[in-house]
């Protein structure tokens, strides 16, 4: 997903698209890319809104990346990308990837994921970010805020039948024009409170970063001494 404005990295995005700022030298799309491709990922389709035209040369230097219009990135929230890419979704094992991160290895996703589920890191204490609720190590609620808990980091993997209901839901809530400011995991959360079975991949420390204002960028390249 990577039709967002990126308004919280302003200066950067007044000219970049927020995927496509830099650390040390490599848009942050092509870390992602990066990880999708040492996985074997056959089929990358990348949701475009703001700056579209920049995104045109990672069909060329990637001959398994195609982009996807989403029209109303500035208007809705992510659900709408989501929206757009359901087809592409619906039929495979895939992969849901924000395109704003940092992964410093491309070994990232080489491990068994034998289940459907989406990638955490455990924060102890409070926490106001997106968070899994979690019972006999099932997810049962995708939610804002909580303690000692995992956060989401951004990707996702869903087996087959879980990415067709998830794409299905999806694209039938988005046809509500009262539904156009849902986060896509929202709609997660609700099949996830019936009889969707979904797990916490662990990562650690460092293995996903987040990159959503300009003091991230910074800090990430000072740790990698640049």
């Amino acid at each position: 997903m990577a039709a967002g404005l990126g308004s919280r990295m302003r200066p950067l995005t007044d000219t970049t698209a927020k995927p496509l700022v830099k650390v040390g030298g490599r848009p942050l799309i092509e870390t992602v890319i990066g990880a999708l491709e040492e996985r074997g990922v056959a089929d990358i389709c990348i949701v475009v809104g703001y700056r579209k035209e920049q995104f045109s040369y990672l069909p060329g230097k990637y001959g398994n990346v195609r982009l996807v219009e989403n029209p109303e990135y500035s208007t809705k929230n992510n659900i709408g990308s989501l929206a757009v890419a359901a087809d592409a979704m619906a039929g495979s094992d895939c992969f849901v990837c924000e395109a704003d991160l940092f992964v410093p290895s491309e070994r990232l996703l080489c491990r068994p994921l034998e289940r459907s589920g989406y990638f955490g890191k455990f924060v102890p204490g409070h926490s106001d970010d997106w968070v899994f609720e979690t019972e006999g190590g099932r997810i049962t609620r995708v939610c804002k805020g909580g303690d000692d808990c995992f956060n989401m980091v951004g990707f996702s993997f869903f087996r087959q039948p879980d990415a067709e209901r998830i794409a299905s839901a999806v694209r039938e809530a988005f046809e509500s024009p009262e539904n156009g400011q849902l986060f896509w995991d929202e709609v997660v959360d609700r099949l996830c409170r019936r009889d969707l079975d979904l797990v916490v991949h662990e990562v650690g420390p460092g293995e996903i970063v987040e990159c959503d204002t300009v003091a991230d960028i910074e800090r990430v390249e000072r740790t990698l001494g640049l």
